[in-house]
């Protein structure tokens, strides 16, 4: 059977899997610019590190509850209390240090809203403010890393932020939008090159 050219999908994604090609087709790529929504993929983003993104995707609603609807600032209030009843919590990756940084990066999340008024515009300094638009004929083509990712990670950790790693922040670029990297022949990708 051809593939309808129209549909063409990035090579990662599992067409049979509901959830990866509604991920893929209505979010990844799309910039983000909403507050709890920053603050769910880094939450999520942290979690996956070591394991697949669907692995995550499968759990996000159970993550949705366990961390109080991805508000930073509940999230920032958690106590031993709460991350002893986190690590009983099967709906969700149980790792001590994943649960404890999740925490961290809340506080550290509000003080970058302190400092830039949102973490919007902290992240998005790093790209000029406008998404990278790249051209990869293949996903298997996609780096790990860049230079840009590297500096991300430097500058979140100088702030305290933990499970923010190169890899891990390229991945989180990709998903919030700063970089277009859907396969140039995926359908997706002259969508997302027109959004902001």
């Amino acid at each position: 059977m051809k593939k309808n050219k129209d549909f063409q999908r990035c090579s990662w994604v599992q067409p049979e899997d509901e959830l990866s090609t509604s991920y893929h087709d209505c979010e990844w790529g799309v910039p983000v610019h909403d507050e709890k929504k920053h603050f769910e993929f880094l939450i999520l983003e942290g979690a996956q590190a070591g394991l697949s993104w669907n692995t995550i995707l499968r759990r996000r609603e159970n993550y949705r509850k366990a961390f109080a609807g991805f508000d930073p600032k509940k999230v920032a209030k958690f106590d031993s209390q709460k991350v002893s009843e986190l690590l009983n919590n099967e709906g969700i990756i149980r790792n001590k240090l994943k649960i404890e940084a999740a925490i961290i990066n809340a506080k550290c999340f509000l003080e970058v809203q302190k400092e830039f008024g949102s973490f919007d515009n902290y992240i998005w300094q790093f790209v000029k403010g406008k998404p990278i638009q790249n051209c990869f004929e293949s996903s298997k083509s996609l780096p790990a890393e860049t230079e840009l990712s590297k500096a991300l990670s430097k500058d979140l950790k100088k702030r305290g932020f933990k499970f923010v790693g190169p890899t891990i922040m390229y991945a989180h670029m990709q998903a919030i939008g700063l970089v277009n990297d859907h396969s140039t022949d995926c359908f997706r990708y002259s969508q997302v090159a027109k959004l902001k």
